[in-house]
């Protein structure tokens, strides 16, 4: 759709109303709506859902633009209109549609989201069957390759002060699989993890850095294959809840980081040289993470 003819056109709405000119097909009302940040500030990317009521069907979907604006042609009727944008509230509210009419435009600012309870202080451990550490990689003049560790432990001690929190993971460098055994140990060999010399790969975070709403940078030290460096894994912190055998408490959290493998000695230029397929350069790293509460005495893992 032209939103940038749509804009220099404003005089005249829909149907001839207020707001933004569109011809309307016979039986059909239009919708426009601008949305703002808690700032007042015009916000584009918003995800916009429109549902008619009566069906329970999805009539139009979209995002808004750079200048916060949405716009759709729908049949009359009732629908259900959702905004909604990362760390910010949630919006929705009926709209009618009348046929040849169109809504004026209308603005809706959104809030700041309701931040999640933060964890318990005390040691959270790692709940395997409910955690995961993925990868994707670029395979060389190929499509991505997928990944994950199947064999890891850590968990979480987390302080009154959020801050000064600290995470320790242990990955088992072997329990690398990406569904195909010859690439597989390839990838544990000498030319790459060369696991039978670094059978570990470990993280462990000197300091929590709040990003706004549920957002945290994990700043810390990634050791694989003998090296060290520094990295800082992006955090969404999902919140805390009873559930599970036992209803435990748990607290969940989605990580994501970008590993570029030279900065860890795994020379892929090398390895091209000699004629061997390898994955690209960049790896992406996923951790989808479940902890369990267990107490303020428990030893933070990996010991």
């Amino acid at each position: 759709m032209a939103f940038a003819l749509l804009r220099r056109r404003r005089t005249h709405g829909f149907g001839g109303g207020p707001g933004l000119a569109l011809p309307l097909p016979p039986g059909a009302g239009g919708l426009v709506r601008e949305v703002l940040d808690p700032l007042g500030h015009p916000l584009g990317g918003v995800d916009v859902t429109v549902t008619a009521t009566d069906a329970q069907r999805v009539a139009a979907r979209g995002t808004t633009d750079p200048y916060g604006l949405f716009c759709a042609v729908l049949p009359a009727g009732r629908y259900s209109l959702l905004l909604t944008a990362e760390s910010l509230q949630p919006h929705r509210e009926a709209v009618d549609i009348v046929a040849g009419e169109g809504v004026p435009q209308a603005r809706t600012q959104l809030d700041m989201a309701r931040q999640p309870e933060l964890p318990s202080p005390g040691v959270w451990l790692f709940d395997p069957p409910h955690t995961a550490i993925r990868f994707i990689a670029k395979h060389v003049g190929m499509a991505n390759v997928h990944g994950r560790f199947e064999r890891f432990e850590g968990g979480i001690r987390v302080h009154e002060n959020m801050e000064e929190s600290q995470v320790e993971v242990r990955i088992h460098a072997a329990s690398i699989t990406t569904g195909n055994n010859t690439r597989d140990n390839h990838l544990r060999s000498a030319d790459f993890l060369d696991v039978e010399n670094y059978p570990y790969i470990d993280f462990a975070s000197s300091r929590f850095v709040h990003r706004g709403g549920s957002k945290w940078s994990l700043q810390g030290t990634l050791t694989m294959h003998g090296v060290s460096r520094s990295m800082a894994l992006d955090t969404n912190y999902l919140g805390t809840v009873n559930g599970g055998y036992g209803e435990e408490l748990r607290c969940a959290a989605l990580a994501k980081a970008e590993l570029h493998r030279e900065d860890y000695t795994l020379n892929w230029r090398n390895m091209l040289a000699r004629g061997i397929a390898v994955v690209g350069p960049t790896v992406k790293l996923e951790l989808d993470i479940q902890a369990m509460y267990r107490s303020h005495d428990t030893p933070t893992p990996p010991g």
